[in-house]
């Protein structure tokens, strides 16, 4: 049987980033060059995306070319144009006869109190990440400080002295034939915590900066005190060899969303733009007996991992401390 240690082994699957460690943004894009069957979940209050209605059940077009998540905010959203554009020249879309018009979905996350407020990822990031995909030889996926990560922060109830660094994760998991991975770059206004112990990983740091104190208790105590509204999103993405519609795709990122309310406490708030996609590549057809919730079951458990790996993976940057740094 294949072994899947990275999302780039399933079969069809390019990732690449494209990364500004300076200005402390970037952008990271998955590229299925024929074509994947798409599905959203966007529940978060604030959220800068690009082409989630199309997503839906009752479109005609049923085939996604590939996934961006960028940092900038909602001037972020260039990236995804300039992957629109280099796909085009790389002949890889749906045809229209004319030309082949890529299908590429997006959102951004806030990251503009890291590095540098003015430098956002462009189109030319986003023509850089797609060549990081697709050329040279496949590798496994660099996580951390990287791409839609570079500028990622947690635990902002009390304002940035008190956040931590975050970054971008992975992980996938198998049930026999059936793969799931999840990528994941968290920006969120709560704080990253093991979702079995419940053991906070990363987030609102104590006032001496020495170790993670709950965000949910804070928030109580704060009540209606936000220092850094809207200035948060988690943006991910599973990525799934079954054979799947769009709307069991999209029922897929529904029940995918469990892993951010198991990982990232508190969790969808009106200060977050939280935002699931889901790439089904039609591999594997799901024998009569396994329901679509081993789907969900299963992408929940890659994007828990791919979330505290995130934050695991990140380190110290812009003088904001790490996970790493505590440990």
């Amino acid at each position: 049987m294949h072994k899947y240690e990275s999302i780039t082994d399933i079969e069809g699957i390019y990732v690449g980033h494209a990364t500004n460690a300076e200005a402390g943004t970037g952008c990271t894009v998955i590229v299925c060059p024929r074509g994947a069957v798409g599905g959203v979940d966007v529940r978060g209050g604030a959220p800068a995306t690009r082409e989630t209605d199309l997503l839906r059940a009752e479109e005609t077009v049923q085939e996604l070319h590939a996934v961006v998540l960028s940092g900038g905010s909602a001037f972020g959203l260039a990236a995804s144009t300039g992957v629109a554009e280099e796909l085009e020249r790389r002949d890889i879309g749906l045809d229209v006869g004319v030309t082949k018009v890529p299908i590429v979905s997006g959102a951004c996350l806030f990251d503009l109190m890291c590095g540098r407020g003015d430098v956002r990822p462009t189109a030319a990031d986003g023509v850089a990440a797609v060549a990081n995909a697709l050329d040279g030889e496949r590798r496994p996926l660099a996580v951390g400080n990287v791409g839609a990560g570079t500028g990622c922060t947690v635990g902002k109830l009390a304002g940035a002295e008190r956040c931590m660094k975050s970054g971008l994760g992975e992980s996938v998991q198998t049930c026999g034939e059936l793969v799931c991975g999840a990528i994941s770059a968290v920006n969120a206004v709560g704080d990253v915590v093991d979702p079995v112990s419940g053991s906070g990983i990363a987030g609102l740091l104590d006032e001496a900066g020495e170790s993670v104190v709950d965000s949910t208790e804070a928030l109580l105590s704060l009540g209606a005190t936000m220092p850094l509204s809207r200035t948060n999103t988690t943006i991910s993405c599973v990525v799934t060899n079954a054979r799947l519609t769009q709307a069991q795709a999209t029922k897929v990122a529904q029940m995918a969303a469990d892993a951010y309310a198991h990982t990232i406490r508190p969790t969808h708030t009106t200060n977050d733009g939280d935002t699931i996609f889901v790439l089904a590549t039609g591999e594997y057809e799901l024998p009569a007996a396994m329901p679509l919730d081993v789907v969900g079951v299963l992408a929940t458990k890659a994007l828990e991992g791919a979330i505290v790996d995130a934050a695991l993976s990140a380190t110290g940057a812009d003088g904001f401390k790490a996970a790493c740094d505590l440990m």
